[in-house]
C-alpha cells in the first residue's frame, strides 16, 4: 500500500486554502452596506416606499466600495438588488400618491352612511 507525500510544513490542505496556523487564503466577506441595501430595498417594496431611497443610496455606495476593494469584499449582487428594489418601491409610491391625489385611489373610510 502506498501513501501520497505529506504536505509541506505549515500547510494542512490544498494550496491556497491556508494552513494550520491561520495564514494563507482569507475568504472575502460581504460588504455591510450591500446587506443593508437589500434589507431596505425589501422593506421599501413591502411596507413603506420611502425607505427604498435608503436602498438606492446604500446600494450605490456599496457598489463603489466593493469596486474599490478589488476583490476583498463581496456582495455586489445584493447591492444591485437593493438598488433595483429601492427604485421599484419609490416608483410604486409615486404612482400610488398620484392616484390618491387625483381621486382614482382612495382609502377605505370608517364612517357609515345613514
Amino acid at each position: 500500500m502506498s501513501y501520497s507525500a505529506p504536505p509541506p510544513p505549515g500547510q494542512s490542505g490544498p494550496p491556497g486554502y491556508g494552513d494550520q496556523y491561520g495564514g494563507g487564503y482569507v475568504q472575502p466577506g460581504n460588504n455591510p452596506k450591500a446587506v443593508w441595501a437589500l434589507v431596505t430595498g425589501l422593506l421599501g417594496l413591502l411596507c413603506c416606499g420611502p425607505v427604498g431611497i435608503a436602498g438606492i443610496v446604500l446600494g450605490n455606495s456599496a457598489k463603489r466600495e466593493i469596486d474599490a476593494a478589488g476583490g476583498a469584499q463581496t456582495g455586489r449582487g445584493m447591492a444591485q438588488a437593493g438598488v433595483v428594489l429601492g427604485i421599484i418601491a419609490v416608483v410604486w409610491t409615486v404612482i400610488a400618491l398620484v392616484l390618491f391625489v387625483t381621486g382614482v385611489l382612495s382609502l377605505p373610510s370608517s364612517s357609515t352612511s345613514p
